[in-house]
């Protein structure tokens, strides 16, 4: 038990040294993005830096699996050279028995991550996008989705608009919104103008919305009497086709823990659900995911240096390591389009991660 503890101690600690460089690495290669999109925006760097800060969690959540590859693989060559592996097959324990402290931390790890790290990238990852709305257009752009359809919120320097749609078309080059209602803000807050349209479709900087009806909200005016009707009317918007899509088919600025409700509610209103599916398997599967790239870093770095060829196994570890993950990512894809059943999309790589690793590591212990 003792030289479990010992074995597990190590382990987090090679983990931790992995974890601050990538951490100063992707703070640095954040930084410059940052200050290369807000180039020509008046944004101080304590804003800049705080967008950082925020973008951070789900970057390190992202690369977490490479982390797990590289702290085994210096967690074992440094057994190794020391000669620990050695003593340790000379007690009776075998390489594979070694490997149990090590696996146990990596699935602790992954369920953390699912529970705790996945709702604060979610969290921070929202937020970093509403700030960056924010200091590009003067007020957050918010999408949202529920039974009741669609909700929008753009803003610009000339205030705020809350948009409603109940019905959705994006499969066709622009974006159309069916049965709408735009409500605007001035930006003192109060209300200027109700719109309601049969069709509103994004094209380039403007909402151009099809048999429109248009009711001023000024003090002292009667909307109704004021109302006027349009058969084509152009309102500017902040938003653009990508940026909606995008958020339309972000699950990962959801919380786990609201996943589901989410699917339930995207599927009442007719929109669909597979990518929100596919994504809560795949997070749900990610500690055994995380337990595979520790094993295949095990698998090549579990053995004598005196044998020679330790950079090349290092590279095989991490060349391996990388397939797994683009194949995980590709199944991912295949399950979000209706290729292969959800089920398989999300805990066949892992697991059949495992498998091959296991049979590695078997082969190298008894030949």
């Amino acid at each position: 038990m003792k030289l479990d503890f010992y074995f597990a101690r190590r382990f987090l600690q090679s983990l931790l040294m992995i974890g601050l460089v990538f951490l100063a690495l992707l703070m640095l290669v954040d930084m410059i993005e940052q200050i290369r999109r807000f180039e020509g925006v008046n944004v101080s760097m304590g804003q800049l830096l705080r967008l950082t800060l925020l973008n951070t969690p789900a970057a390190i959540s992202e690369i977490l699996p490479l982390m797990m590859i590289l702290a085994t693989i210096l967690l074992f060559v440094s057994l190794a050279r020391s000669s620990e592996l050695v003593v340790t097959r000379a007690t009776g324990r075998s390489g594979i028995r070694a490997l149990a402290a090590p696996v146990a931390v990596s699935v602790l790890i992954g369920i953390l991550t699912v529970t705790t790290l996945n709702p604060i990238v979610a969290a921070t990852s929202n937020r970093a996008q509403e700030l960056a709305d924010t200091y590009r257009n003067g007020g957050p752009s918010v999408l949202s989705l529920t039974g009741d359809g669609l909700w929008l919120r753009q803003g610009s320097p000339m205030g705020q608009s809350v948009i409603h749609a109940r019905g959705y078309g994006g499969a066709t080059a622009a974006i159309k919104l069916y049965d709408v209602t735009f409500l605007s803000y001035a930006p003192e807050g109060g209300p200027v103008r109700q719109i309601r349209a049969e069709v509103a479709q994004l094209r380039d900087d403007d909402w151009v919305l099809t048999n429109a009806k248009v009711w001023p909200l000024a003090a002292g005016l009667n909307p109704e009497a004021n109302a006027a009707l349009h058969d084509e009317l152009r309102v500017p918007t902040t938003l653009t086709q990508d940026r909606i899509r995008d958020s339309l088919g972000r699950p990962s600025g959801i919380s786990v823990y609201d996943l589901p409700a989410t699917i339930r509610e995207l599927a009442a209103a007719g929109f669909s659900t597979k990518r929100y599916e596919v994504w809560y398997q795949v997070e749900l599967a990610r500690p055994l995911f995380l337990m595979a790239m520790v094993l295949v870093g095990a698998a090549f770095t579990m053995r004598h240096t005196r044998f020679g060829g330790t950079g090349v196994a290092v590279l095989a570890a991490v060349l391996l390591g990388f397939s797994l993950y683009f194949i995980r990512n590709f199944a991912q894809i295949l399950g979000e389009n209706g290729q292969i059943p959800i089920a398989l999309a999300a805990w066949a790589p892992p697991i059949a991660s495992i498998l091959l690793t296991l049979g590695l590591l078997l082969h190298a212990e008894d030949g």
